[in-house]
């Protein structure tokens, strides 16, 4: 039956609704969607509407708040990677109902991918976007300088995504420019600085503060890795070595470790995986090994599991995922797989979703975007689609790098 006290005030709380029931809040950037069932007890008189509120702390509903005729109330204006509860409240011409009961906590969160360069019939100079919660196609954001480049490096801290090195189609010319865009605003990218030698196939570490580079150097192997500090304008500097000479090896980091694994030099396809402290120039030091032994991948993060994507084996392209706790050395286990054998794509991530972008499935390059919650094992989804490339460099605002 109908509550015999609405909870707000109205003309008769006898003939105030029941409240909703099953509230659930689903994260957007900045925002939460809120989904509920209407109350089947809707008073005397029908209901005009739902007021939907969140807090904080679970007492205090006033951190944010909208009105709906229906599900789902979008509330708005939201600070990311703050946890919220959601309660929602019906109404009719009679009073208001008391509250349903509090969602489980849901955090927002607005990270924002970035896609570079890359590589279809000709060298690529456009930049793509997507966010990282919402399943959907990439967006324009602008260009890259210089005619753009195939397999450029990219780090990124929370504002700025700082894309370095590549090569033009003919790998016999490398790239030492660095460049950057920022994150939250389309247009193209701007100048940064240059590195202090022409760098492609980077495995790319970042942990929002320094971004870290190694890789093939001058077309050929090298165990030489570069750094920059992302929020100063300027050209790379000498970090160390890595133990192994390799490329087109991947990279992935936490907020204080960063990981290289995979490539391949004139001896053999690799399946070592270095570890490196971001905050500590120095030489790499072992930590593992991959579950395969392949080239080319492409590795996302959380804060604390590393994912590494795809690459070519000995018996061709994988579709192979493997992960690693990035601050426990020891080799890789798997995770899943991906929905079709892919290499030379691009993944980044949120601190909990990883996105796999184009590459080639084999040769053929794809637009196909996929998706996987980092915490739990398991294979694909379908994400979206952006331009049809391979190697292409990948960032995002909010990658596991970032504390």
């Amino acid at each position: 039956m109908a509550r015999r006290n609405g909870g707000f005030v109205g003309q008769d709380g006898l003939d105030a609704p029941d409240p909703p029931t099953g509230v659930a809040g689903t994260a957007g950037g900045g925002s939460i969607s809120i989904a509920f069932t209407a109350p089947s007890d809707v008073g005397t008189s029908a209901i005009t509407g739902f007021v939907a509120q969140v807090s904080t702390d679970d007492t205090a509903y006033s951190a944010g708040s909208n009105t709906g005729t229906s599900s789902p109330i979008v509330v708005s204006s939201l600070t990311d990677g703050t946890d919220y509860t959601a309660k929602v409240w019906a109404i009719n011409a009679y009073g208001t109902s008391v509250s349903s009961e509090a969602s489980t906590a849901v955090s927002p969160d607005g990270t924002r991918a970035l896609f570079a360069g890359g590589n279809s019939v000709s060298r690529r100079v456009d930049i793509e976007y997507i966010t990282v919660v919402s399943t959907g196609n990439a967006t324009d954001f602008g260009d890259l300088l210089n005619g753009g480049a195939t397999s450029p490096g990219s780090v990124a801290s929370t504002s700025r995504s700082v894309h370095g090195g590549g090569n033009t189609v003919s790998i016999d010319a490398n790239l030492t420019f660095i460049q950057y865009s920022t994150i939250a605003s389309t247009g193209n990218a701007t100048d940064f600085g240059d590195m202090s030698v022409s760098m492609l196939s980077q495995a790319t570490i970042s942990n929002g503060t320094r971004g870290v580079w190694g890789d093939d150097t001058l077309n050929s192997t090298s165990t030489r890795m570069e750094y920059i500090a992302i929020a100063t304008l300027g050209n790379s500097s000498d970090f160390g070595d890595a133990s192994l000479a390799r490329g087109a090896a991947t990279g992935a980091s936490s907020p204080t470790r960063g990981v290289v694994a995979g490539g391949n030099n004139s001896s053999a396809t690799q399946n070592v995986i270095e570890y490196i402290t971001i905050a500590n120039t120095g030489n790499t030091t072992d930590f593992g090994d991959l579950t395969v032994a392949r080239y080319n991948p492409s590795a996302c993060s959380s804060n604390t599991r590393a994912c590494i994507f795809g690459g070519t084996a000995s018996g061709g392209v994988s579709n192979t995922i493997d992960y690693i706790t990035t601050a426990s050395t020891g080799n890789a286990s798997d995770f899943g797989d991906l929905a079709a054998a892919n290499h030379n794509g691009s993944a980044t991530s949120s601190k909990t979703r990883g996105v796999y972008a184009g590459g080639k499935q084999p040769q053929a390059p794809t637009g196909d975007m996929v998706y996987i919650t980092i915490a739990s094992t398991g294979n694909t989804s379908a994400f979206g689609s952006l331009s049809t490339r391979s190697q292409l460099g990948g960032s995002s605002s909010n990658h596991g790098g970032i504390a």
